[in-house]
């Protein structure tokens, strides 16, 4: 039985073989083979074609998969091409002749046997791709124009008033040998459709990174007073101190001066003439007004516990803080410095409009959750003024009083930290003390007269400080031999000012000493 079943086997082939012997579907001539039915090159159907139209017609394929996008990325950089760009080719070409030879060549039982094969099932060849390795080099050469030097981050202020950063890029430098072999590695595996691409780069960080400034994102410490009762002049002095310091970003271990951020007191560089203390007197001074400034960020320093280097309270008490929550500036005799304590950049954000100033301190939070201050003003003793303060007025005449500073307390004053965990008190710690001086009311008397025994009595009588003997003087002037040649009486109003000129500090209403001996 089996052997009838080979010979019947074997006369099946001999069949076959006179068909394709008598020029049949599967006849091919000497100089150019026809391929099998049911042939597939990279989903090309190529039966019945020559080996050189198989040939043409893969080539005309891999010419449209060329067109597929490729990215090549240098950093965050995108650089797009098409494969063709790079030099796409068909690598694995001599599968032309094994789709030729499949089913047309061998003996006759493995042509029969290809045949037969290839009536149930299709046979698929897939292609191979390589690069042009001098036209890949060539196109990625073209990417080192976006060769580029490292970036600083920068922290700005967004409209919300938080932190946003920008920059802080990695400088690159493109090596283009190994972005060759990338691209060539990638195109070897390359299974059809888009493709992306790394290339090698060499890459050398900002001095400030985008990661660094990130991390100023909490708010350490925010504090806010008010300044509605200032003068226009005033005013403008505390918006323009608040805006040289708003936008200063420090680093660890960095410190800050106030008084470098806002001098010099001049009107060129944006102040104006505002009432201010010198001597215990209240005299218009460029930059009165900017110890407010000082203070408002004094305690946004305290809430954030940056670690202050220096602070002076004023030498008579202010009343838009408690005492000694005040920081008075004096340029070159009193400032206020501190330096960033934490592991992270701060931030500072200030605000002055509409009356409204205030410091916002950003940065990383690292404090317990748990763990919250308060910063506690103590008195300690007070000191009512007493008399009063009498100073010469050369370019009024006698008769001219003006009084020019109402009387202010003496206190003396601390400053506590309490500390809680869970809102239970655990600790409390001295932060400072101060000392503010009584200051009884102060006068202008004028004191010019064509008469100089007349001058000479006013002189004398402010001497003694007693405003009864001034009074006197006024009172009889016609009896000196010169007449007078103008007499007024009047009585001004309490200063409400700053000054930042040397020596400055705060009174109640904000008025501020232009030159001063530091308090004790």
């Amino acid at each position: 039985m089996k052997r009838r079943n080979f010979r019947k086997y074997i006369a099946a082939l001999a069949v076959s073989a006179a068909a394709l012997a008598a020029g049949g579907s599967l006849a091919w001539a000497e100089d150019g083979t026809v391929i099998s039915n049911g042939v597939y090159i990279e989903g090309i159907d190529v039966s019945g074609m020559t080996a050189r139209e198989a040939s043409d017609a893969v080539k005309q394929k891999v010419t449209e998969l060329g067109e597929a996008e490729v990215t090549l990325m240098m950093g965050d950089t995108p650089i797009t091409g098409t494969l063709n760009d790079l030099g796409l080719e068909w690598e694995n070409k001599e599968i032309i002749d094994e789709v030729k030879n499949l089913g047309t060549t061998g003996n006759i039982v493995q042509r029969y046997k290809d045949q037969k094969d290839l009536e149930h099932q299709n046979k698929e060849y897939d292609i191979t791709f390589t690069t042009n390795t001098e036209k890949a080099r060539a196109f990625i050469e073209s990417c080192s124009v976006y060769n580029s030097e490292p970036v600083n981050g920068t922290i700005y202020t967004q409209d919300d008033g938080t932190p946003g950063v920008e920059g802080g890029t990695d400088g690159l430098t493109l090596r283009v040998e190994d972005s060759v072999k990338a691209v060539e590695n990638a195109i070897e595996t390359w299974n059809g459709g888009d493709l992306t691409v790394d290339l090698a780069v060499d890459r050398v960080s900002p001095d400030v990174t985008y990661e660094e400034l990130s991390q100023v994102k909490d708010v350490l410490g925010t504090a806010v007073t008010d300044y509605s009762a200032s003068s226009y002049a005033r005013a403008v002095n505390v918006e323009n101190g608040c805006y040289k310091i708003s936008g200063t970003l420090l680093f660890p271990g960095d410190g800050f001066s106030v008084t470098d951020a806002v001098t010099p007191f001049t009107a060129e560089n944006g102040y104006e003439p505002a009432p201010s203390y010198e001597e215990n007197r209240v005299v218009d001074s460029y930059g009165g007004g900017i110890c407010q400034v000082s203070t408002t960020l004094y305690n946004a320093v305290l809430k954030a516990e940056l670690e202050v280097t220096a602070r002076s309270n004023h030498t008579m008490i202010v009343n838009y803080v408690d005492p000694s929550k005040d920081a008075a500036i004096a340029e070159g005799v009193m400032d206020l410095a501190f330096y960033n304590n934490t592991d992270a950049p701060i931030y500072i954000v200030g605000y002055a409009y509409g009356g409204t100033i205030s410091f916002t301190i950003y940065g990383h939070e690292t404090r317990p959750a748990n763990r919250s201050i308060e910063f506690v003003s103590n008195v300690t003793s007070t000191t009512e003024p007493s008399g009063v303060k009498l100073y010469p007025n050369t370019s009024q005449n006698v008769g001219y009083l003006n009084q020019t500073q109402s009387p202010h307390t003496g206190y003396t004053a601390e400053l506590w930290k309490n500390i809680y965990e869970d809102g239970v008190l655990v600790d409390s710690v001295q932060v400072n003390n101060s000392t503010y001086q009584a200051v009884g009311t102060a006068y202008d008397v004028g004191v010019a007269s064509s008469s100089a025994a007349l001058t000479q009595a006013m002189y004398a009588a402010i001497a003694t400080n007693d405003l009864n003997q001034v009074q006197a003087v006024i009172s009889g002037a016609a009896s000196y031999t010169t007449p007078q040649t103008e007499t007024t009486a009047t009585a001004g109003e309490a200063g409400t000012g700053d000054t930042g000129t040397a020596g400055a500090t705060d009174d109640g209403t904000g008025g501020e000493i232009i030159t001063v001996e530091p308090a004790q």
